[in-house]
């Protein structure tokens, strides 16, 4: 919630030793702005400035504990608290300024992330959780929002906000609701008695939307939320169901948004299916999933609905409207080539050589092109090939791995031979 002044309806209260400037966020009762030490090294940090006519006795508790906490605590992935200051009017909490935003907007600016970044940030975000479990702190309120990055060049995560942490040993159990429903363990859902390990769901929920781009349960009430969490059901296929029945009623638009978000949880599955029986089902699945998203998003966006009710792939569409580009396309007949050839079950290097040359022409030609129908047509392709040009590449290491294998079972025998002829 990065902005300057505009909207926030009233400048930022006066503060001796800072000059506030930007408003960085609000909640219930804070507003968060961005401040310059006056004195010395101008030292840049987050401003919580709590309005004390907005608590009631709760809240009061509330703070006095994050306060409490914050002050005894020091940890490279928890966001500092450097001092705290009040007036008549406000509770001034000085934090640690982190530059990144927010763990919910990194996420959605990039849709998802991939496995290596999600794998550090669970890592970092365990790392502050053991420290403070190890303390008997809890932190009851972990979700996206309330983690900070240090950064955008070189990100790592900061846990903040401890506006609902409590002192709990192990064994303690409590039953006041606390922290937000989507991020919520069951036992809080349900109003039953909980302990430390709430924050062990949160962490998993946080994962889940960092590589798949949205929270698992999303509902508009605890029952319906009790009820998903309950359910057996794989999340993927309700929207898979949704999406072929609103396609078979001629929404396309509704079909096209329903597929793409089946896919964002087809294609990491795909990815770390191990059984090659499973892999290899899902991989038609997604194949089949993609190539009928493509040709949607052309019917939904363009005005070439002729070349698609006439049964053209996305691919034919995109050349038809690369012929002002003689490069483009090239490039996309060299790929319709590869293609074709590893149709006829020609999965050699020649055929991958293939994908590699057009894939090479298309990023290219991606970079250039103006946002538009073509642009994100070709990025539809490109991800397309990318897939095929992968999965081909894998199948030739796994040929190569068993003539290898193969090869070094025949000179074993031939050595067994030798040795017996010599033995002779």
């Amino acid at each position: 919630m990065h902005g300057g002044m505009a909207g926030a309806g009233w400048a930022p209260p006066q503060l001796e030793d800072f000059i506030l400037t930007e408003r960085l966020g609000s909640g219930t009762y804070a507003t968060v702005f961005k401040g310059y030490r006056k004195r010395n090294v101008r030292e840049v940090v987050a401003v919580k400035c709590v309005n004390k006519r907005s608590l009631n006795k709760a809240s009061v508790e509330n703070l006095l504990t994050e306060i409490e906490i914050l002050k005894t605590i020091r940890h490279p992935h928890i966001v500092e608290l450097k001092d705290f200051q009040w007036n008549k009017e406000y509770i001034y909490l000085i934090m640690e300024y982190c530059a990144g935003g927010d763990l919910s907007r990194f996420i959605h600016a990039r849709r998802i992330l991939p496995e290596r970044v999600a794998r550090i940030f669970l890592q970092q975000l365990a790392c502050a959780l053991k420290f403070l479990h190890d303390r008997n702190i809890s932190h009851l309120d972990l979700k996206p929002q309330n983690i900070l990055l240090s950064s955008l060049d070189k990100p790592y995560l900061k846990l903040a906000d401890f506006g609902f942490a409590q002192h709990m040993s192990p064994r303690d159990e409590k039953h006041v609701l606390r922290g937000s429903p989507l991020y919520m363990a069951p036992e809080m859902v349900c109003s039953r008695q909980y302990d430390a390990r709430v924050d062990l769901w949160s962490v998993g929920v946080i994962l889940y939307e960092a590589l798949f781009g949205r929270p698992p349960f999303a509902s508009k009430s605890f029952s319906e939320l009790e009820e998903k969490i309950r359910s057996n059901q794989p999340i993927e296929t309700n929207l898979v169901m949704e999406a072929v029945e609103k396609d078979q009623a001629g929404d396309a638009s509704a079909a096209l948004s329903l597929y793409s978000k089946a896919l964002e949880y087809f294609v990491p599955a795909l990815r770390y299916e191990i059984d090659a029986r499973r892999k290899e089902a899902i991989r038609s699945k997604v194949s089949q999933y993609i190539s009928r998203a493509e040709q949607l998003k052309v019917l939904v966006s363009s005005n070439n609905k002729t070349l698609l009710q006439q049964g053209n792939p996305a691919r034919d569409i995109l050349k038809e409207m690369s012929k002002d580009k003689p490069r483009l396309y090239a490039a996309l007949a060299v790929a319709s080539a590869a293609v074709a050839k590893e149709e006829e079950g020609k999965d050699d290097s020649e055929t991958l050589d293939l994908y590699q040359q057009s894939l090479g022409e298309l990023l290219l030609m991606l970079a250039a092109e103006p946002a538009g129908r073509r642009k994100e047509l070709l990025h539809a392709e490109i991800q397309t090939l990318m897939g095929r040009a992968e999965y081909l590449k894998e199948q030739i290491k796994r040929k190569e791995s068993q003539l290898e294998a193969e090869s070094m079972g025949k000179e074993g025998m031939m050595d067994s031979v030798r040795g017996s002829c010599t033995l002779q």
